[in-house]
């Protein structure tokens, strides 16, 4: 029986005391496939579209419910750090031949997660279970890279930037950032958004489902929608922008709406930090 049968059969039991050992046993199977990359928990199809991979997100919900509260606290001569949580999912352990630069300060990648030889996490930083994170990224101070989200190769995810997570429904799509994309600081990134390869979000940009962006260069507004996610643009730029009120009172009062706005699209000349300066300027 595969992995994949065996995830299933267990996550259908109602009764998790008649499956704890075996779901442990499947779960920490499942874990071990995400870890070497073997397993995704998403996946991107011929035609460019990016989709949840149902039954290893049902693996990992299966962990939370067979998994028990546990002390993980860390204990030296001077410091206590307590932390209790599902004994399935640890913090991640990595060694010099993972080939991964974990700067000392406070940060975490939880049991679950591949993170590729070449990344660069900066303290303190989170990586959340289920998550992918290609070669060559950086990711930066108080970064947060949640459950089941997927980072492309050489992304640079910048201090505070956050790309949420899901689990729930097990059919959501995962959050995605494509390869070479440059996440400015304090951006927020929800949703199941996908941000394609090349884009830059200028500090401060915040992409939800029903976030419109509005494309400067190509006259259009781009939006998601309850079937489809919303899709920032190869090589797109975007910077924070507003847009007025239009209702009478909130014109009267000289109100705007935040909203992120496409100025150009880059090319192999683009010097994108010139260009995001000459904008915000």
């Amino acid at each position: 029986m595969s992995l994949e049968q065996r995830i299933e059969e267990l996550a259908a039991e109602p009764d998790v005391s008649k499956i704890r050992k075996s779901a442990r046993d499947a779960v920490v199977a499942l874990l071990d496939e995400l870890e070497f990359g073997r397993v995704r928990s998403a996946m991107r199809d011929a035609d460019g579209t990016w989709r949840a991979v149902p039954w290893v997100k049902r693996g990992i919900l299966l962990g939370f419910r067979v998994g028990e509260i546990e002390d993980m606290s860390l204990q030296t001569s001077r410091i206590h750090f307590p932390f209790f949580d599902k004994d399935v999912f640890p913090l991640q352990e990595f060694e010099i031949d993972n080939g991964v630069r974990l700067v000392p300060g406070g940060s975490a990648v939880r049991r679950g997660a591949y993170i590729s030889p070449g990344v660069v996490c900066m303290p303190p930083m989170y990586v959340n279970v289920g998550a992918y994170v290609g070669a060559g990224t950086m990711i930066d101070s108080h970064a947060l890279v949640g459950s089941c989200a997927q980072i492309g190769e050489r992304v640079h995810l910048s201090a505070a930037a956050q790309v949420g997570g899901v689990l729930e429904p097990i059919n959501a799509r995962p959050v995605v950032i494509e390869d070479d994309v440059l996440v400015g600081g304090n951006c927020g990134v929800y949703e199941g958004t996908v941000v394609r390869r090349k884009a830059v979000l200028a500090a401060g940009v915040v992409l939800t489902r029903g976030t419109p962006v509005f494309d400067l260069e190509r006259e259009r507004v781009i939006r998601g929608s309850a079937d489809a996610p919303l899709e920032i643009p190869e090589g797109a730029v975007v910077v924070p922008g507003a847009r007025a009120v239009k209702s009478e009172w909130g014109a009267g009062n000289g109100l705007s709406l935040q909203t992120p706005v496409i100025v150009k699209y880059r090319d192999d000349k683009t010097d994108v930090a010139t260009s995001l300066e000459a904008w915000l300027r």
